[in-house]
């Protein structure tokens, strides 16, 4: 998979944003003096992985060039309960409109980055990758990957067009796994081959068809052990279904590749951050 370029949507998603939220104006601030200048300060009220600093950046800029932000965390770095995250400074009324559109952006992003630091820590120690999914909030497929590589997780494919992963359905259609694999490398050489398993069965059909990964879903521990045994680094493996924080090292322990799962970008909890605000005087 070739690099990604995690900022390609970048503008379009704060213009998006910001058209959603302002509109043709934002009344609430439309009375400030042109003027009246400003600074603000975010801080964590929450423990977090701080990500999001260039989609908070471009919502001020989009907003008014001439807001200044003086960053205080490193993105991907851990801020505690109370840590000055920046400092902003420009015209009052301009960073006000920007406000809830750039903390949105920086306690989403911060929330995926934040629980993939939690998975990849339980992975310690061992040769087990976490792998994000598909499962992303919509128009922000680009942003929540940024995220989890911020969080030090690894990114699956980005999209259907970048990496083959054959599903029931598809392996259904083809005939099997043997003729949906082949099928596959007849009309998209050089891409990698995934292929969705159920049982031992599948995992060996897969593995004589040449398949590139191997995923293992809602297998039982046993199961992913034999699983390993049997492909014997012939393929990469892939844990997959159910996979939940608390049982995470010991999935790693079976030996597998990776363990992907959607948790990471679609059961979040937006970190807390809060924008205290003055006026410049004189």
């Amino acid at each position: 998979m070739s690099e990604i370029n995690y900022f390609n949507d970048l503008h379009t998603n704060v213009e998006n944003a910001l058209n959603e939220d302002i509109g043709d104006g934002d009344l609430s601030a439309s009375f400030l003096p042109e003027h009246q200048m400003a600074k603000a300060s975010v801080i964590a009220k929450e423990d977090a992985i701080v990500c999001g600093r260039p989609w908070f950046d471009e919502v001020m800029r989009q907003v008014d060039e001439r807001i200044k932000i003086h960053w205080h965390c490193n993105e991907g770095q851990a801020a505690t309960n109370g840590t000055l995250v920046c400092e902003l400074t420009g015209p009052a009324a301009a960073i006000l409109s920007g406000e809830r559109s750039a903390l949105n952006f920086l306690q989403t992003l911060s929330a995926t980055a934040t629980i993939t630091r939690q998975y990849v820590e339980q992975l310690q120690g061992t040769q087990t990758r976490l792998l994000d999914t598909r499962k992303t909030l919509p128009g922000l497929r680009l942003a929540q990957k940024y995220a989890v590589h911020c969080g030090g997780g690894t990114n699956h494919r980005i999209g259907l067009y970048d990496a083959i992963l054959l599903k029931e359905n598809h392996i259904m259609a083809a005939g099997g796994i043997d003729a949906a694999v082949q099928q596959a490398r007849q009309h998209h050489p050089g891409k990698t081959v995934e292929v969705e398993t159920e049982n031992l069965n599948e995992v060996k059909q897969a593995l004589e068809a040449g398949a590139d990964i191997i995923m293992l879903d809602n297998f039982s521990l046993t199961d992913m052990h034999e699983a390993v045994r049997m492909v014997n680094h012939q393929a990469k493996l892939e844990v997959s279904g159910n996979v939940e924080l608390p049982h995470l090292a010991e999935l790693a322990t079976t030996g597998v590749d990776f363990i992907s799962t959607g948790a990471i970008t679609k059961h979040i909890r937006a970190i807390d951050y809060s924008m205290r605000f003055n006026l410049e005087t004189g």
